[in-house]
């Protein structure tokens, strides 16, 4: 079973930056890097959205509420995702968490992340 920890979270203002770090841990081999891993958010009342994705060679692909604002990266080596947040809006406010889009694994705690006017 592999799990993440997600960090990196805050509070910030409308047009801030934050960048989101995920580390998987557990029994991964080269489970981490053969899989896509997403970044995931659900803000209060919502249900839990897919919002980036990185494939296991690099090429990602993002919601059409963050493109051109979030940016998604991964480090193989180091079995680590990261979220590069620009431009953030109120909308934005959110629990964020880390996953394997084609093979779920247990959510961790994520990372909280609340956007003020």
């Amino acid at each position: 079973q592999i799990q993440f920890v997600e960090s990196g979270g805050g509070l910030v203002q409308a047009g801030g930056s934050l960048r989101l770090s995920c580390q998987a841990s557990g029994r991964i081999l080269n489970f981490f890097r053969a899989n896509a891993v997403g970044w995931y958010r659900q803000a209060p009342g919502k249900e839990r959205e897919l919002v980036a994705r990185i494939s296991r060679s690099g090429g990602t692909h993002y919601a059409d509420s963050v493109q051109d604002r979030f940016i998604i990266s991964r480090d193989n080596t180091k079995n680590t995702a990261s979220l590069q947040m620009n431009n953030l809006r109120i909308e934005d406010t959110a629990v964020y968490y880390c996953n394997f889009p084609l093979a779920l694994t247990s959510w961790g705690q994520g990372t909280q992340v609340t956007v003020s006017s």
